[in-house]
């Protein structure tokens, strides 16, 4: 006995007599076993609901009593270094949950994780699927050195990113240079920027940027790593070639002059970080352009001071100063003092929690 069937071939879809014995076979060799493993839940959750307390209800509702038993006895028991070998629980998530057990004491339900500072509806989910479904240590190092890739050049051991104690981000434009010098601990050291007036005249004399570069690496402290941006600028726009020129001499002489032991021990100290991908991290991208930061870098500074556990943190000596330098920015556009903020948190969150 024979089916009508309808196939694509060609291109256009079209009909086939079909026996049935062949429509069942198909069938049959589609069929996969149900699989045993546990479930990993997906979040289903409407804009602005992540905070509500009705999301903390339906946490609960969305995971077993031996699940949430499970899950409980993690948060309640883990140390910080067991804590952290939990995907998404990794830097200063794990020491809000230890802060935050030492604080109110044990979480009583699931729905309590979402009073730690960092965490939301949606991430609490992945972390209860995390601690359900921990990975593999092959499969959790080949993760971890996938994102690495995707985010920073060169290729950098994930044991000397761990051992850094702070970072200095440099974001340059076509006037400006700025950089913020922060900590493993999200403190921000140092946030200023310099204007280059001199780039970009004539015919990009070389002894120019030498001159201009020189003068404001003396002024950037010293770091572990010097992050810059990197903008994907397409080449194949011949009205952008003279900015696409200048971005690649000023990443050039910035990797020479800062990598100043390159020659005796072959370390990196200088990496590239894609402009697009802190966009991303900080929901600033439409299609495939990059919105202003400004009204983030504002938040931040603001939480710094009503918040007791802020995204990153300003010295308490120093705070006047960022908001009285912030405050100057009004009256013109300062995209590469904010953007390298942005990219300084980004750097941490983004390679030290490794998500996915």
């Amino acid at each position: 006995m024979n089916v009508p069937t309808v196939l694509l071939a060609g291109g256009r879809w079209r009909y086939f007599q079909v026996p049935l014995g062949s429509f069942q076979a198909l069938h049959n060799s589609c069929y996969r076993k149900k699989s045993t493993a546990p479930k990993e839940i997906i979040p289903n959750v409407a804009f602005g609901d992540e905070n509500t307390k009705e999301s903390g209800n339906a946490l609960d509702k969305l995971f077993s009593s031996e699940q949430q038993a499970t899950i409980l006895h993690v948060l309640n028991t883990a140390s910080n270094k067991e804590l952290d070998a939990f995907r998404l629980l990794r830097g200063r998530q794990s020491i809000s949950i230890i802060e935050h057990r030492e604080k109110f004491g044990p979480f009583q339900n699931l729905e309590s994780l979402i009073n730690v500072p960092l965490f939301q509806y949606k991430s609490a989910i992945q972390v209860c699927n995390a601690i359900l479904c921990p990975e593999t240590e092959g499969k959790k190092k080949l993760q971890d050195n996938r994102v690495l890739r995707k985010l920073i050049k060169p290729e950098i051991e994930r044991e000397r990113l761990k051992a850094l104690n702070s970072i200095v981000s440099i974001v340059f434009g076509t006037r400006r240079v700025a950089w913020a010098h922060v900590d493993h601990k999200l403190a921000v050291l140092d946030w200023q920027q310099n204007e280059c007036c001199q780039l970009m005249k004539g015919t990009y004399t070389s002894s120019v940027y030498l001159k201009e570069i020189s003068s404001v690496i003396s002024k950037i402290p010293k770091a572990d790593f010097y992050v810059l941006e990197k903008i994907g600028l397409s080449v194949q726009n011949s009205s952008l070639f003279p900015v696409v020129l200048h971005f690649h001499i000023m990443e050039a002489m910035f990797y020479a002059l800062l990598n100043k032991t390159f020659a005796q021990d072959g370390q990196h100290h200088v990496l590239s970080m894609k402009r697009n991908a802190v966009g991303r991290h900080f929901e600033l991208m439409i299609s495939d352009t990059r919105t202003s930061g400004k009204e983030i870098v504002k938040q931040l500074l603001a939480e710094s001071v009503l918040k007791e556990e802020p995204r990153i943190f300003f010295p308490s000596d120093k705070i006047v100063r960022y908001r009285q330098t912030f405050a100057s920015t009004e009256k013109y556009r300062a995209e590469e003092l904010y953007d390298s903020l942005l990219q300084a948190i980004a750097f941490y969150e983004l390679v030290f929690d490794s998500e996915p």
